[in-house]
């Protein structure tokens, strides 16, 4: 029995390892991707205020033959491990570009999944024009919430 127990510290040791040593990669904190550097303290750009849709260009004359177009910031959504908003441009009614101007995180490795996720999210979206993308496996909670800021801004452009 005595063997079997230091098996299963080793085991859990190692393992505990190799998951430092996958996501440790870089220094704590630190912010890939071109996104505002964040963190549990909340020191990310202010959330955008509720309210009507923040549209910029000839966007704001939504409609017309080539459909909605312009840029809106979806809302700031909660989710386990912090909040999210996602900014969406559209251009003869297709989505053509997204970043994500807010994102806090309640810690480190959250942060790092989190840059890790977006990049994919932002693709699926990209792909499809729309908020119904696929989650990422692992990221539930991130996923989700992202789909909820990009419906958001549809939702203020007038899109679907």
């Amino acid at each position: 029995m005595k063997r079997a127990g230091w098996y299963l510290v080793a085991g859990a040791a190692a393992g505990f390892a190799g998951v430092l040593g996958f996501h440790g990669g870089g220094t704590p904190g630190a912010v890939a991707l071109g996104q505002p550097k964040t963190g549990g303290t909340g020191a990310a750009a202010p959330a955008p205020a509720a309210g009507p849709a923040q549209t910029t260009g000839p966007a704001a004359q939504q409609g017309g033959a080539a459909g909605p177009a312009g840029t809106a910031t979806g809302a700031v959504v909660p989710y386990g491990y912090g909040e999210l908003s996602v900014k969406v441009t559209m251009r003869n009614g297709r989505i053509a570009a997204v970043s994500v101007p807010v994102l806090r995180t309640a810690e480190p490795y959250s942060q790092q999944l989190a840059l890790q996720v977006i990049p994919m999210l932002k693709a699926e979206v990209l792909a499809a024009h729309s908020a119904q993308i696929h989650g990422v496996s692992g990221a539930t909670y991130t996923s989700a919430a992202y789909a909820r800021s990009i419906q958001s801004a549809l939702d203020k452009l007038h899109a679907r």
